[in-house]
């Protein structure tokens, strides 16, 4: 493992979760020093995922290089037609942020396959009074984890808004409801969002992978 950056700076980052209605975003900051397993961990929490599928940083430079891909190291997902893979629990987002890229690609759950989009807003000076990574801002809730993508969270939004749709009592009792006005996609709070440790995160997924 590569030894931390002292005092390292704070990167902001918003992230959008690509092509959903309505429009899911989330501005963030996050140490400098973090590795991209840190910053998976951070997406997670700051969007309402549940970290229940596998996921990747995809990242192109700015001279048009073969992509580069940022996972955890999995034997039974190695396949030579992704191109160079690095692991995600060493690499560290100082060394391509403001450097190499300003954006990249984070993908969760290779089955839905949903996109979000990973923006670099710039570097700020540490503020050692406030915890990090910190939720700044936001918009709409998360859709939920196995829903079928964003063509899927579009058909469980128009179903449940249809009492006289077939799936409509399914789609409830699927999402654990008794209204479906309980359900409010539009719905989010920043102050909300409660950032897990990534180390023992880490350690889960070590343990879950026989590593």
């Amino acid at each position: 493992m590569r030894k931390p950056i002292n005092s390292p700076s704070i990167f902001k980052f918003k992230i959008t979760l690509n092509d959903s209605t309505p429009r899911v975003w989330r501005r963030i900051l996050a140490p400098a020093d973090y590795t991209f397993f840190d910053l998976h961990c951070a997406i997670q929490n700051a969007m309402g995922w549940t970290d229940s599928h596998l996921h990747a940083f995809y990242i192109g430079d700015r001279y048009g290089r073969e992509r580069i891909t940022v996972e955890f190291p999995n034997p039974d997902n190695d396949w030579p037609e992704k191109g160079e893979t690095r692991d995600e629990r060493t690499e560290r987002l100082a060394d391509y942020f403001g450097k190499i890229v300003k954006q990249c690609v984070y993908c969760y759950d290779f089955g839905d396959n949903w996109g979000h989009t990973i923006l670099f807003e710039g570097e700020l000076p540490r503020d050692h009074k406030i915890k990090y990574p910190r939720c700044l801002d936001g918009a709409n809730a998360c859709p939920p984890d196995d829903c079928g993508g964003v063509g899927g969270y579009d058909r469980l939004q128009k179903t449940l808004k249809n009492s006289n749709d077939p799936e409509h009592d399914d789609m409830l009792a699927w999402l654990g409801l008794e209204d479906p006005a309980d359900f409010n996609s539009n719905e989010f709070n920043p102050e909300e969002v409660e950032f897990e440790d990534p180390k023992k995160r880490l350690k889960e997924w070590n343990k879950g992978f026989g590593i």
